[in-house]
């Protein structure tokens, strides 16, 4: 029967290495149990972050695009003020 696992040779610091060992003994499971549930958790939590990135992304599009609408159309002489005084907060506030 053909082996589905892939095998690797990590180096961890002492300190990891040594709150990976507790972990396993506390679990009464391997070090590579641990590791395999870590990079799990890792992947799944980086997904939820992709996705509530992108939803937050996607509401903050819609703000700028709806203030920019109303801007042009009721206040348009308001518009290159508000424009530089992003990029001040930008710079200010984001180094950007």
């Amino acid at each position: 029967m053909k082996n589905l696992s892939v095998q690797r040779s990590l180096r961890f610091d002492p300190d990891q290495y040594e709150y990976m060992k507790e972990m396993a003994s506390q679990r009464a499971c391997s070090i590579s149990d641990i590791l395999r549930v870590i990079i799990a958790h890792y992947r799944d939590s980086h997904s939820l972050l992709t996705s509530s990135q992108r939803r937050q992304a996607r509401v903050v599009e819609y703000a700028q695009i709806a203030l920019d609408a109303i801007i042009q159309e009721q206040h348009p002489e308001y518009r290159e003020r508000i424009l530089a005084e992003t990029d001040r907060r930008m710079e200010r506030y984001h180094g950007a």
